[in-house]
């Protein structure tokens, strides 16, 4: 007997999950050449003379 409402297979989009994989990967490659660091130590430069104090 066959079903007659039988849905068809569900299609993966795999444009959300690669762009998500590259992000990671750049992501993973800027933290390990410490540009974290280096963002915040901007940060902090230009809020001093913002301020004033830099």
């Amino acid at each position: 007997m066959k079903k007659k409402n039988q849905s068809p297979p569900v299609k993966i989009r795999k444009a959300p999950f690669i762009t998500i994989f590259v992000f990671l990967v750049l992501g993973a490659v800027g933290i390990s050449l410490g540009e974290p660091s280096r963002v915040l130590e901007q940060a902090t430069r230009i809020c001093l003379s913002c301020i004033g104090i830099g």
